[in-house]
């Protein structure tokens, strides 16, 4: 792309964070982030395979993904106070795979719900509802 970045890759639990600073980063967050998240998935299907679990890699550029991810599981929990009050489940996307992992961990925090995909295509459904 012909960009300058500085990097720092940060080994979690969950993940191998890979966070992205410098002068030509900024080009990676135009046009809602696309380039980002296509970095991401080479990222991913390049090197997931050498990882020993199941952890993938989430690739971040000036704590984009990081605030981004903090209103996805803020409207998650939003959604599921909604369920909880009217009984009837929520649905929330289209969303990308790394979205919809990080909506059903957060649904998952709560005993009392359950999260399901649907649809067939990258983009996908979640549907938020009561356990029965």
């Amino acid at each position: 792309m012909g960009i300058t970045v500085d990097i720092a890759v940060h080994d979690t639990a969950d993940s191998v964070r890979v966070e992205l600073t410098g002068e030509g980063s900024e080009a990676l967050l135009r046009r809602r982030a696309e380039a980002l998240d296509a970095l991401q998935h080479i990222v991913n299907t390049a090197f997931r395979r050498e990882l020993d679990d199941d952890r993938s890699f989430v690739v971040d550029c000036l704590d984009y993904r990081k605030a981004k991810d903090a209103e996805l599981r803020q409207m998650t929990r939003f959604t599921i106070e909604k369920v909880k009050a009217s009984g009837t489940p929520q649905e929330m996307g289209p969303l990308n795979p790394y979205a919809r992992r990080l909506v059903h961990l957060t649904v998952a925090e709560d005993p009392q719900m359950s999260s399901e995909s649907i649809g067939d295509a990258f983009l996908k459904t979640v549907i938020i509802s009561v356990r029965r």
